[in-house]
Formats: structure tokens, sequence, C-alpha cells
């Protein structure tokens, strides 16, 4: 099994940047990805990777501010985020598929999930 510990969460003011990272233990897992959920809000797809060919996929809201990463040597999926909007705000999650290399935007298509780590932008 796979287990997801997630950091980097906090308070940012608007135009602001944070750096989260998912490292991943346990079981092999094919795609990375990073999903977020405000109060009120259905779980919205953010970014995702694919360990071995590091192929991504971003979601519509994030796309060009945000960008996600690995190292494989440290196990460890990253997502930068810059010039964040209050409405970034939100608990964001790690999450692992262990079915097959795709970049699955839909939270059903992950088996394992992180704990995860509010980040909230001010005004």
């Amino acid at each position: 099994q796979v287990q997801l510990v997630e950091s980097g969460g906090g308070l940012v003011q608007a135009g602001g940047s944070l750096r989260l990272s998912c490292a991943a233990s346990g079981r092999t897992s094919k795609t990375m990805a990073w999903f977020r959920q405000a109060p009120g809000k259905e779980r919205e797809f953010v970014a995702a990777i694919i360990w071995g060919g590091g192929s991504t996929g971003y979601g519509d809201s994030v796309s060009g501010r945000f960008t996600i990463s690995r190292d494989n040597a440290k196990n460890t999926v990253y997502l930068q985020m810059n010039s964040l909007k209050p409405e970034d705000t939100a608990v964001y999650y790690c999450a692992a598929r262990t079915a097959d290399y795709t970049i699955a935007r839909t939270s059903s298509a992950y088996d394992v999930w992180g704990q995860g780590t509010q980040v909230t932008v001010s005004f």
C-alpha cells in the first residue's frame, strides 16, 4: 500500500507563492496528482504527473500559475503555486494512482490519498 504525507500548506497573501510537497512510500504508484476542495464545493483536479516519463496535466483554473514536478530519488511530488488568488483557498490533497500511467482528472481514478493540507490565500 502506498502512503502519502503532504506538507507545505499555510497562509499567504494574494499574488504570493507556496510549494506543497507529497512524500510517497510503500507500493509503487504510477501517477500522482493534486486535488483541492474548498468548503461547500466538490473536489477539484489541480494537476497530475506520471512518475516515469514526467508527463503532466493541469486543471484550467491553475494552468500557467501552478507547476507539478517530481523527484524520483526522494519519491516526492511537488506543487509550486505562484500568483495565488483568494479563490485558490482550499484543502489540497495528494493522490496516487496505482493502476496505470494515466493523467486522470477525476478523483475516483486515484486509490490512495493523503491527509490534506490547508492553503489559505488572503486578499
